[in-house]
């Protein structure tokens, strides 16, 4: 066990509980992709059903004060009623399909009972400071039917986005449907709608795309990128100890006189 005896010095020791401590922790981060695998997997099924679903009323799926849930999320839905231009809004920061900074503009659509559902109508470009309320495209004027994906309020906790106040004349940060009904003084479905037909004319405002699939497949070649690094790394220390091992016999080999050798008379 003499060979070995250099595991005890300071520099093996620190380099054999770091090996040690590397283990765990990359098993444990190869869960955490799995857990974000399963996570991912089960987001695009939910999508993937709901953009496949048939279309239904919107008011099927919500109602004042009704918070959109997971499954009724990205579910096709329609809806006949009047814009109502004159109490629009533009939603600040939201980029193009090419990255480009501009609003998007939600109108309030009146159903024939009277309630309201919002919809966001799509993305216009800034065009200068954003502090003046943009030059926005009419919708279709009079009774129309419109079809759109169904989403959930805003927050800043899922979205990211500061929900800052004092901004300029009917311009907003969040789309919030309990917000908006204080703001118009009327009964607002719960969530918003992003419009997907009619198709606008002119191609403005510029719809907004399908949400896609996320990478799943991307986190489970990462977990198991994780759990080959733990497995290489006691595979890599016992490397290293064998190699320690062999360039120390043959230091020693070479400062040692070779018994063989005649002795000179």
């Amino acid at each position: 066990m003499h060979r070995y005896r250099f595991l005890s010095s300071r520099q093996w020791v620190i380099l054999t509980l770091v090996a040690i401590a590397l283990i765990p922790t990359m098993i444990k981060l190869g869960f955490w992709q799995h857990h974000r695998y399963q996570e991912r997997t089960a987001r695009n099924d939910l999508v993937s059903a709901a953009l496949h679903a048939e279309p239904v009323p919107v008011e099927r799926l919500t109602s004042p004060g009704h918070a959109v849930t997971r499954t009724e999320k990205y579910r096709t839905v329609t809806a006949t009623g009047t814009f109502d231009t004159a109490r629009q809004v533009v939603v600040r920061r939201r980029t193009s399909s090419d990255g480009e900074v501009g609003f998007h503009v939600l109108t309030p659509f009146v159903l024939a009972d009277g309630k309201v559902l919002l919809v966001n109508r799509g993305w216009i470009p800034a065009n200068g400071a954003q502090t003046a309320f943009p030059r926005v495209p009419a919708p279709p004027a009079g009774r129309t039917t419109i079809t759109g994906r169904l989403k959930a309020d805003e927050t800043t906790a899922a979205s990211g986005i500061k929900n800052v106040k004092g901004l300029p004349d009917r311009q907003i940060m969040l789309i919030s449907s309990a917000e908006e009904a204080r703001r118009l003084g009327t009964q607002v479905l719960g969530g918003y709608v992003e419009q997907t037909a009619p198709t606008p004319k002119g191609g403005s405002p510029e719809q907004i795309s399908d949400p896609g699939s996320e990478d799943a497949p991307l986190n489970y070649a990462y977990m198991i990128q994780w759990w080959l690094f733990a497995a290489a790394v006691p595979v890599g220390w016992w490397f290293l100890v064998r190699r320690e091992v062999r360039d120390r016999e043959e230091a020693a080999a070479r400062q040692t006189p070779e018994a063989s050798e005649p002795a000179i008379v």
